[in-house]
């Protein structure tokens, strides 16, 4: 996007991709300044009020935003990005309604956008209908297949529904397309621990490590793949390195120690 810029720099057509990838890096700065320039170069561009819209959501400024989102759409009302913009910022705010009015708009002018198709699976599988959610992420794969994300998806659906062979399929296959992606390979350990594979869990969750070592959650699921393992101390310092990590869920975390705790007292008990 900048050697786009660069060559064309009053060029609008694409702008509107590249702010949510601002958006998804954080760069609230880059962001700001697209803005800006946007608004410059074309006040009346759907393009502009779609980066405006990002910006604003950046700052947390989430009715600002889903009025330049809306904004959009009045000024191109086929404009099926800015539909599906405002639906997930409404799922941000847990209007479930709007989001999916918002998500079926953008559909009723474009059926193949992918993006819309997603968003309605979120929705479905927040509101655990599962099936529903299984459906639509499906149909996103059908027009977009090579979609790590979509992949993902579709198998933590199927995993929130019990079909934990399938799910691990469905991951594996979102692993295969993007080995980076951690939250597939995170559902994939929970998926095989479900299914008491627990060595080949915390073999998942050991790579995971690598990928996210400060990421709370792993060390978590890692404790509890442990303890079912049996390995009590390895365990407990999985549950520690997630509290050092995280200490505003410490009533979480401290919760899986006083069960570990617990099990060890029983455990001596017996013994006696």
């Amino acid at each position: 996007f900048r050697r786009a810029r660069q060559l064309e720099p009053h060029r609008l057509q694409g702008m509107e991709v590249y702010s949510t990838v601002l958006w998804f890096l954080k760069r609230e700065h880059e962001l700001c300044y697209l803005a800006q320039e946007v608004v410059a170069l074309d006040r009346l561009a759907p393009q502009t009020w779609c980066v405006l819209g990002n910006c604003f959501s950046l700052q947390r400024e989430f009715e600002t935003a889903i009025k330049f989102f809306n904004r959009a759409v009045q000024v191109d009302p086929s404009f099926t990005y800015a539909y599906t913009l405002a639906g997930h910022e409404h799922v941000s705010n847990e209007d479930f309604d709007k989001a999916t009015a918002s998500f079926r708009n953008a559909l009723r002018y474009d059926d193949r956008h992918y993006n819309a198709w997603y968003g309605l699976g979120t929705i479905y599988l927040k509101q655990e209908k599962y099936q529903l959610a299984e459906y639509h992420f499906r149909r996103g794969l059908s027009i977009n297949p090579r979609n790590s994300v979509l992949q993902c998806y579709l198998g933590m659906a199927l995993l929130s529904s019990g079909a934990c062979d399938d799910a691990i399929h469905e991951l594996q296959r979102a692993i295969d397309m993007d080995p980076s992606n951690p939250l597939a390979r995170l559902r994939k350990a929970m998926a095989l621990s479900q299914l008491q594979r627990n060595e080949e869990a915390l073999g998942e969750l050991l790579s995971l490590q690598q990928l996210a070592p400060r990421e709370s959650t792993v060390f978590v699921q890692m404790g509890k793949v442990q303890k079912k393992l049996g390995r009590q101390h390895d365990a407990l310092a999985s549950f520690n390195h997630a509290l050092d990590l995280d200490p505003k869920s410490g009533n979480v975390i401290k919760a899986h120690i006083d069960k570990l705790q617990m099990a060890d007292i029983a455990e001596d008990d017996s013994m006696v």
